[in-house]
């Protein structure tokens, strides 16, 4: 894909500056802003409420924000036109319903629309771009198998097919590992850390899970009440007072035994003890 440059320097993946949205006279974004490097694992955590889906949408052109500014790899998002943005920007939400239970290679091929010609036939490059996203996500002996007939995890790995098949520079992943368990949710997220490393794909995720998105991110965004409360790397984000205002409820964190980056485990109620939050809290400071 050819690189956006401005003045020489290589543009940024999105830069939004002073975000603001709402609905029924209620502020859901405000006045947000922050910019996601190229090439990137990007994700956006808070609390239930915080507006995190609600600004993937906006990145996604879904909705339309009230004030502020939006570029997409250094232009303006207004200025595209919407099969141009499918061709930069591709989501894969969360499983719902299919009214109809497509076949996984059918539901893949469908990435292929924005660069369809005015019949929509799906030409042999397509057929075979479907078929290489298929198998980079490890669904490819489902093509034939119906999307309704698949556990959660295959299923959330051929919407991920679908997205890559639109061969976007940025990816946009909403909660991809809800509702998975332990296996499925990690190698959904090996998944997506590969295609950001051997594809150059820029990837941004709303994530509930702090300790994958401690493991997995780059650049970590924590939004609350509309509000951006923190951005940065792991360790700079996910400290114990940020986190035990920003959640009100009592944790530890500590560092991960696997490596450089924070573990955060919650404590219930029955095992609160002050010296120990306050033994987390020295710890995180070193």
């Amino acid at each position: 894909m050819e690189k956006i440059q401005t003045n020489g320097i290589e543009t940024k993946a999105v830069e939004a500056v002073c975000l603001s949205y709402g609905y029924h006279r209620q502020n859901i974004l405000k006045d947000i802003s922050f910019s996601v490097p190229k090439k990137q694992f990007f994700i956006i955590i808070g609390p239930n409420g915080s507006g995190k889906t609600t600004l993937m949408k906006v990145l996604a052109g879904i909705e339309k924000p009230d004030d502020g500014n939006l570029l997409i790899c250094g232009k303006p998002i207004e200025k595209y036109s919407r099969r141009s943005l499918a061709r930069t920007v591709a989501i894969a939400p969360q499983m719902t319903a299919m009214d109809f239970p497509f076949k996984v290679g059918e539901v893949v091929l469908m990435g292929r629309s924005p660069h369809k010609g005015l019949l929509g036939f799906d030409s042999t490059t397509d057929l075979q771009i479907a078929r290489q996203a298929m198998a980079f996500t490890g669904v490819e002996h489902l093509e034939y198998r119906k999307l309704d007939q698949l556990s959660g995890g295959e299923q959330q790995r051929v919407l991920i097919a679908r997205a890559i098949c639109q061969q976007p520079e940025i990816i946009l992943l909403d909660e991809p590992t809800a509702s998975l368990d332990l296996t499925h949710q990690v190698r959904v997220m090996d998944l997506m850390e590969q295609l950001q490393k051997e594809k150059g794909m820029t990837v941004i995720m709303v994530s509930h899970d702090i300790n994958l998105a401690s493991m997995y991110a780059q650049t970590l965004l924590l939004i609350n009440d509309g509000k951006i409360v923190s951005t940065g790397p792991p360790n700079r984000v996910l400290t114990y007072e940020t986190l035990e205002k920003t959640y009100g409820c009592p944790l530890l964190v500590d560092q991960n035994p696997l490596g450089k980056f924070p573990r955060i485990t919650l404590v219930p109620k029955r095992y609160i003890n002050p010296s120990l939050c306050l033994k987390a809290q020295k710890n995180n400071r070193r």
